[in-house]
Parts: structure tokens; sequence; C-alpha cells
């Protein structure tokens, strides 16, 4: 299966054509979404950024995102936030939300409950898309810190996913395999950044697009 990953949208309507082409262009099955579609606004933003994408959408929300979005995103793209799917034989699990952060935003989830939204669902070699990273891997801000969720280290740890994708630090941008498990920060796509993952028979390939990428 092949798959378009974007994150951190930020409401940027302009963003919608590219996206738009890039699923056109490569043959694209699916859209996995891993929060911030909006820049603290509505969940009517959130659907009307989401509706405008031309493709089947698993989406989460991301810390700037309103609480009520997981319910209102329903009527037009598939629900991921504490969810579980089973995509071509892969079982996928989906959290939203970010840890703590020093600035009080919308949608925060303590640790344990990270821990305990994804634990629910998860399974061996599944496909997990969170919009916090896990602590330690692509989470890095420009001061140096490490500002990813331990829980979520420790499910990726427990469950050795053979996919995990992340969001919300937007300069951490790049691919890491560590322990049978590739992970995935494909960048803002506020910035023309995507990620376009292939899986054929349990091998991930995956390419990251900038807005100099055609």
């Amino acid at each position: 299966m092949k798959f378009l990953v974007i994150t951190d949208l930020h409401q940027k309507r302009s963003a919608i054509d590219w996206i738009n082409d890039q699923i056109e262009k490569n043959d694209l099955e699916f859209v996995l979404c891993l929060g911030d579609v909006t820049d603290f606004g509505t969940s009517d933003d959130a659907v009307e950024l989401i509706s405008s994408i031309r493709s089947k959408v698993y989406v989460i929300p991301g810390n700037c995102d309103p609480r009520d979005m997981p319910e209102k995103i329903s009527s037009v793209a598939v629900d991921m936030h504490g969810k579980a799917a089973d995509i071509d034989g892969y079982h996928l699990v989906g959290l939203g939300g970010s840890n703590i952060t020093i600035f009080n935003t919308t949608f925060e989830l303590t640790e344990d409950e990270l821990r305990d939204g994804l634990r629910k669902n998860a399974s061996q070699g599944m496909i997990l898309m969170t919009h916090v990273p896990s602590y330690g891997i692509l989470d890095e801000i420009p001061s140096g810190l490490n500002v990813g969720s331990p829980a979520v280290k420790e499910i990726v740890d427990e469950f050795h996913p053979i996919l995990a994708l992340s969001g919300h630090v937007h300069e951490a941008i790049g691919v890491k395999a560590i322990g049978g498990t590739i992970f995935v920060n494909p960048g803002a796509a506020k910035e023309g950044r995507c990620a376009i993952v292939e899986i054929i028979d349990g091998d991930v390939k995956v390419l990251l697009k900038g807005p100099l990428d055609a």
C-alpha cells in the first residue's frame, strides 16, 4: 500500500492544492493526518479543510485543535483518536493531542492518558500515528531540548511498531530506523512538507517531500 502522511497544516488552506496534487500524481490510496489541522480554530474549520482533501483521510487531533474535533471530523474522515483500524492487513493505531507543554494549548494529555489511550488498542507490529513523537526521537527543538513523550516511547518499546509517525516538532524532520521501527516526522504541511510511504510485505519505504519538490 502507498499513502500520504501530513501533519501540522495549521489552517493553511492554500496547502490543500499541493496535497491533492501529490495524491493524484503518486496514485496514493489514502492520507494519514497527524494533527494540528487548525491553528486554534474550530471543529468546523477542521471539517472544511479535511473535506477538501480528495482522498480517504485518517486523522487525529493535534494540541492546537479543538477538543471536539474527533467527534465532528468523523462526518468527513476516519477519526483515529484513541481508535484502531485495519488497512490491507496492517493494524493502524492512533492517538492525538500532545503531552503537557509550557504553552497550555488546547489538546494536551498527561503521560498516563497518552499511555493508556495507546495501550488499549496497541498490537505488535502496528502502524502508530501520534501527534507527539516518542521522547528522544525526532523531538528536538532548536534549543536542543527533547520534548517528546516518554509514554509514547514506552508503547513503542513494548509493541515494536513497524512504523511510528508523528509531527508536532516542526523542526525535527526526518526518518530514523531504530530497533526495527521506522520513525517519521514529515515536517509541517503548512510549509509544503509531507511524506509518501509505501509498505510491501512489511518492508517500509519513506520519501520525504519538501516545498521545492515536484
